[in-house]
């Protein structure tokens, strides 16, 4: 039963994407277990760029089924969007292809207004939310009153809901943070319109995915977000709504505990963050530029959903080591080792210190509170001046690059399997 995971070990952006596209070449289905469309994943293929936020990266591929599961949160006018823009770019989209658990949630323009209230009402203490309305569409979730997208199928039934929906948000909106809230009948008429759209997509997909795996298909599930953004072992608060890792892949899909083949947990060469919380290899100095870039391109590190500029730091082998072991991982994929290509020298955090103290591995949970007490310890590494770009065999690579893939491995104890050198689609070396 050839099910594989592929996670993100860090705070996002780490690069999933392109490794999903990558692997589903092989796979029969793409799955999709958590999040919503605050999740960004970047294809680029030839000269074409595909930035996705809902469907899975792997259905580029003509031959693959997209799965969305009902670990989700969806936004319809998102959803529509994002298929329409795969048609435009001659990407087949259709019910035969794409599917939509039926138990996923639907997120609404109300849970986007409330989600932007109740962090700007945090003044200081702000999360940083991409305001997309996941965590709201969550809550209503573990309230027992969010949508389903299965209620879609019922349109009369469902308007109800809506116009229930609406009117109990509007009474939040005014009452806890003095909005005007939605124009409801008006807001309805918009929602439905897009909605109506996805009752071909909308199924149960638990014997889908679980029919495939019996018959030896494989089936890949990307993982939104990353493991430190994980609602129970990321750095609460400042953390998604959802379970970002491996883990999820069984509620979030509608499977029963069955055997996995691999997980690959897909890793930057150096540390990003979008948002508030905790980062103990931030950097703020020119390094900090070297790593970020301007913005000039896609490949820089600006936030895919956000736009907004991400944090950057040296790499963190004590979060990774703490990734890889609550994710199972089997393998990694290094991402953006290019953007490491003409530094002297490269620091990498192997342990953290607090007061006399050295610790190599986390005394607790990856939360904000601990995370804060540490300061990082680093071992420096000798840089590069060779560009990467244009290489395609490990071999090649300058001895210092190699070192640097070696020490990690021996590091975490895990073998690093393939490395990518840019953000074209074949620019990956495989480190044989």
């Amino acid at each position: 039963m050839p099910l594989e995971i592929v996670v993100g070990t860090q705070w996002g952006d780490e690069g999933k994407g392109r490794v999903v596209d990558l692997l589903s070449e092989q796979a029969y289905i793409s799955a999709r277990y958590n999040g919503g469309d605050n999740a960004g994943h970047t294809v680029t293929i030839v000269e074409k760029i595909f930035k996705l936020h809902l469907i899975p990266s792997g259905f580029i591929h003509p031959k693959n089924i997209g799965v969305l599961g009902n670990g989700m949160v969806i936004n319809p006018a998102t959803l529509v969007e994002e298929m329409e823009m795969l048609k435009a770019a001659g990407v087949a989209v259709s019910p035969e292809r794409l599917f939509i658990s039926d138990a996923a949630q639907l997120i609404t323009p109300a849970h986007r207004l409330l989600d932007g209230a109740q962090d700007a009402a945090l003044g200081k203490s702000q999360i940083g939310t991409t305001g997309r309305g996941i965590g709201p569409a969550y809550v209503d979730k573990a309230a027992r009153r969010g949508l389903r997208t299965g209620e879609i199928l019922d349109l009369d039934s469902f308007k109800h809901r809506l116009e229930e929906h609406f009117t109990v948000m509007n009474h939040t909106l005014r009452v806890l943070y003095d909005h005007p809230g939605l124009d409801v009948q008006k807001t309805i008429t918009e929602y439905m319109e897009k909605a109506i759209l996805l009752q071909p997509y909308i199924r149960r997909i638990g014997p889908l995915v679980k029919s495939a795996l019996d018959k030896g298909q494989t089936v890949l599930s990307e993982a939104a977000q990353g493991t430190l953004l994980d609602l129970e072992q990321g750095s609460y608060p400042f953390v998604t709504s959802s379970c970002t890792t491996a883990a999820g892949v069984f509620s979030g899909l509608g499977l029963g505990i069955c055997p996995v083949g691999r997980v690959v947990g897909v890793t930057k060469s150096f540390q990003t963050r979008v948002g508030a919380g905790p980062f103990p290899t931030e950097l703020f100095d020119g390094d900090a530029i070297a790593l970020r870039g301007t913005g000039s391109n896609p490949w820089d590190e600006f936030g895919t959903t956000t736009g907004r500029p991400r944090r950057v730091g040296w790499l963190d082998l004590v979060l990774l080591r703490y990734a890889i072991e609550i994710n199972g991982i089997t393998e990694l994929f290094i991402t953006k080792m290019d953007i490491l290509s003409g530094l002297k020298e490269i620091p990498v955090c192997v342990a953290y210190r607090s007061g006399a103290k050295t610790f190599a591995e986390l005394e607790r949970t990856a939360d904000a509170a601990s995370l804060e007490q540490y300061t990082p310890v680093y071992q420096n590494l000798t840089g590069w001046s060779e560009n990467l770009r244009e290489m395609r065999m490990y071999q090649d690579f300058p001895v210092p690059a190699r070192d640097y893939i070696r020490f990690i491995e021996d590091q975490c104890g895990v073998p690093v399997r393939m490395i990518s050198v840019g953000p074209e689609r074949m620019a990956v070396v495989e480190k044989r």
